[in-house]
């Protein structure tokens, strides 16, 4: 019996150590899939976040952090055929577009938010804005919590992953930029 006992606890601890989070592709969340994340993933994860000294520095190495937990998502799921924008990947299984990328790297800040390693950001609902009159775009977004805490108006930024290809760092930038269309030069 003592045995059996070691054996839950082993189990136990596994299952805290890895953590699954569901990712959308296909377009609109047509398909999704359940990806698990190993505790040495996460680890480095925590290392590069935790190494940020101020919120500039969090907002600096967060977008390397959501194109690496996306790499390995494309390791365990068809999304890494996905290319940059919604053109590049047109009709391939795994490709994302603006809704997929938004969904999935809230649900990625979400978890970086849960374990305690954004220290200077909290995650809000996904940010839209209009797109040539007649499509939206959406993004992840972020607010710095000091700003907010000392009766500011918060910082918030667009922390958007659909601009290049699976695995790539996203953009994070000034939301009041992101909203009147900026974007980065994706021929980079």
């Amino acid at each position: 019996m003592k045995w059996a006992g070691g054996f839950f606890l082993f189990c136990a601890l596994t299952a805290i150590a890895d953590e699954s989070v569901s990712i959308c592709y296909n377009y609109g969340c047509y398909a999704q899939a359940e990806i698990v994340y190993s505790e040495k993933q996460l680890n480095d994860i925590s290392l590069l976040l935790t190494s940020a000294k101020d919120a500039a520095q969090e907002r600096a190495v967060l977008g390397t952090a959501i194109g690496r937990l996306l790499g390995w998502a494309g390791e365990q799921s068809p999304i890494k055929a996905d290319r940059g924008g919604n053109y590049a990947d047109d009709g391939v299984d795994g490709k994302m577009d603006c809704i997929d990328h938004a969904t999935t790297t809230t649900r990625l800040l979400r978890l970086l938010e849960r374990r305690g390693w954004l220290r200077y950001h909290r995650v809000l609902e996904s940010a839209q804005r209009p797109y040539l009159l007649i499509a939206t775009h959406y993004s992840a977004q972020i607010e710095e919590v000091a700003q907010a805490k000392a009766g500011n108006a918060p910082a918030r930024y667009a922390v958007d992953s659909w601009f290049f290809d699976n695995g790539r760092p996203a953009v994070v930038m000034p939301l009041s930029r992101w909203l009147h269309g900026e974007s980065p030069n994706v021929d980079d």
